[in-house]
């Protein structure tokens, strides 16, 4: 997280220089403090719009969801479907955030085999997410 100039991106509230310490109460908190930090992700990162902080945001997010020890992997992988289905006024943007959801499919191809069915679902949401995945940013790239 530290080579990505967070204070130069933006997300829906400003600048985004408190990602990377939200993004690491999601990995190191406890069940309470993860919500409350992915809560705040959800809300600057993708539950309104994307934004240029968001296509920074997204592997970051992958590797959340794929980390056993997270105790919010399902409410990550339902941001990640967030940020598929939501646009921005940059379409770039939008196909910049969009490309970086559908990058992940091999972690979708192993949290579907997960043992937590809360991730299991959620996964199953975000697959059908990317399999019916249709916009016009990712179309006229």
């Amino acid at each position: 997280m530290s080579r990505v100039r967070w204070h130069e991106l933006t997300h829906a509230y400003g600048s985004a220089e408190d990602v990377p310490g939200r993004l690491s109460r999601v990995a190191w908190g406890d069940a309470t403090t993860s919500a409350d930090a992915l809560c705040d992700l959800g809300l600057w990162l993708g539950d309104l719009a994307v934004f240029d902080a968001t296509v920074a945001a997204v592997p970051f997010l992958w590797d959340l969801a794929v980390t056993e020890s997270v105790a919010t992997r399902p409410e990550v992988i339902a941001l990640l479907q967030a940020i598929l289905e939501h646009g921005s006024q940059h379409i770039d943007v939008q196909h910049a955030a969009h490309r970086s959801v559908l990058s992940g499919g091999g972690a979708v191809d192993l949290l579907t085999s997960d043992r937590d069915p809360a991730v299991r679902a959620a996964t199953r949401g975000l697959a059908a997410a990317i399999d019916s995945h249709t916009c016009d940013a990712c179309r006229a790239a």
